[in-house]
Formats: C-alpha cells, structure tokens, sequence
C-alpha cells in the first residue's frame, strides 16, 4: 500500500505547488505598490469625540442629582407640617348659657 499513498501525496503536491505558481502569476508591480494616505479626518477623532459628548452627559446629570440633593428644599427634603394646634393655648371656653357674675379670665403662660 505504501506505493499508492506515495503517488497521492507527490500528486496532491503538484497540484498545490502549480495553484501557488498560478497565483503567483497573477500578482504585479501595481499590486504590491502602497495605496495613498487616507485624507480628511480620522475615524479614532469621530469616536473620543462621541465618548467626550457621553461623559459630559454623564457628569452633568451627576452635578443636577448633587444639586437637587443638597440644595434646601429638594426633593429628599420634606415640607415642615404646621402642628395640628398652635402650642400652649388652650382651647377658649364655651360661653355659659346663663351669665354668673363678671366675666373671667383666663392667663396662659
């Protein structure tokens, strides 16, 4: 067996060595001559541009949040609730359906 696997090896050999000979032949001078410098700008200025624009974005929505947050009356910041009475006045007396004498006084502290 080995004769048979020996031909099929020089023949696949051949056939490699003449597709790299043809192809080979097909290359010239102009292919192998440098294309010209790109003109205008980069494609790397168009993408820190975009990156500096999303940082901005970003570091201004953090200074609004401070702000709101540490500002007095922001949002985390509750109304002041009046209290339900104002504090050491009590209540007036109801008035006597009968008068009893001169009319009192009452003195809060």
């Amino acid at each position: 067996m080995k004769p048979n696997t020996e031909d099929r090896r020089f023949a696949t050999d051949a056939r490699i060595r003449a597709a790299l000979l043809a192809g080979g032949a097909l290359v010239t001078h102009a292919d192998l001559r440098r294309d010209p410098p790109p003109q205008g700008r980069a494609r790397g200025f168009r993408q820190m541009r975009g990156l500096a624009l999303a940082a901005l974005g970003v570091a201004a929505a953090v200074v609004v949040v401070c702000l709101l947050a540490l500002l007095p009356g922001g949002p985390l910041e509750p109304a002041p609730v009046p209290p339900a009475r104002t504090p050491g006045v009590d209540r007036a007396p109801t008035a006597p359906s009968s008068p009893s004498g001169p009319p009192r006084v009452i003195h809060t502290p």
